[in-house]
């Protein structure tokens, strides 16, 4: 198969630190061109590049246009890449030219499968699937109603909820992962990853980490908060296996969603995919789902070498 290759004048190199910048202003043109708004931060690419287990040098790329960076690439982790292209260069073949690249790095970095998110109908999405790669699962943007109230449930005799205290956080780390490799593929986060993406965040607050504990005083149940002007956005959220059933997760929510208002957001979200099975929990508590994304993959194997696509 002919390797895609970029259009003249385009030169590569590495991302480094100081691109954080210029990465989000690519990522923030391209989902206001996909979904209409701009979720993304420019702390949610400052924290996962302080991760000490991620190589930036040789985990990522950048397509400039002399100074300019027009279109990105990063594989996160084993097997989660991320792809921008800013809407001014679709259709010369980025893409298809990025998703090789990426292909090629999961390949010498031993990935089995690469997968990335996209907005469900999307130009990214429709690219990847022109290229064979398949829906792994789909994701769903859950946002409160304004006005409305998740019910207060009464938590059993000895239970609390409260903001997270610094002597929390190894076990709120421990409860997060423990619930989030039940249905999760993939190896353990360490702890220094979670306290450079969460801790050291730019904007990071005490009140932001939250936890439930039994009468004993041990953490069972946990929630991080990021806040984004108004909006409240739950990035995590987990309950330990044999204390659910009690409403935590429930009273979890009230409590995140009451401190954020407490400074100031109007905007309640969160997400959850296909393989929890709580989407039905959280559209019962009254959330509605706001945008729906996919993640699409591709099994590594000497048959997915580079594939010619359309152009993105």
């Amino acid at each position: 198969m002919t390797d895609p290759t970029l259009p003249d004048g385009l030169t590569t190199r590495p991302l480094t630190q100081a691109d954080a910048r210029a990465v989000f202003e690519v990522y923030a043109a391209q989902e206001q061109a996909d979904t209409g708004e701009v979720n993304i931060e420019e702390a949610d690419i400052v924290s996962d590049w302080s991760k000490p287990s991620h190589d930036l040098a040789s985990r990522s790329v950048g397509v400039l246009d002399g100074d300019r960076i027009v279109a990105t690439a990063e594989l996160m982790g084993r097997d989660r890449a991320d792809v921008a292209v800013h809407p001014e260069w679709r259709g010369r073949g980025i893409g298809t030219w990025l998703a090789a690249w990426l292909r090629d790095l999961g390949r010498r970095t031993g990935t089995p499968v690469l997968g990335m998110p996209v907005p469900q109908g999307s130009p990214g999405d429709r690219l990847l699937e022109s290229l064979g790669y398949h829906v792994r699962w789909t994701s769903w943007v859950l946002r409160l109603p304004p006005e409305a109230e998740i019910a207060t449930r009464e938590l059993p005799e000895g239970y609390a909820v409260r903001e997270a205290t610094p002597e929390d956080y190894p076990a709120m780390h421990d409860v997060l992962e423990d619930a989030f490799l039940e249905w999760s593929e993939r190896e353990r986060e360490p702890y220094d990853d979670f306290a450079a993406s969460i801790l050291q965040r730019p904007g990071f607050e005490p009140w932001l980490m939250r936890v439930a504990t039994d009468p004993s005083g041990r953490v069972v149940g946990a929630s991080v908060i990021h806040l984004a002007e108004d909006c409240v956005y739950i990035a995590r959220l987990a309950v330990d296996r044999d204390q659910r059933g009690r409403g935590l997760a429930q009273a979890l929510l009230v409590d995140s969603f009451a401190a954020g208002r407490a400074h100031g957001a109007t905007v309640f979200e969160l997400s959850t995919d296909s393989r929890t099975g709580a989407l039905g929990l959280y559209e019962k508590v009254g959330m509605q789902v706001h945008a729906v994304w996919v993640n699409r993959a591709v099994h590594l194997t000497p048959e997915t070498g580079t594939v010619p696509g359309e152009a993105l």
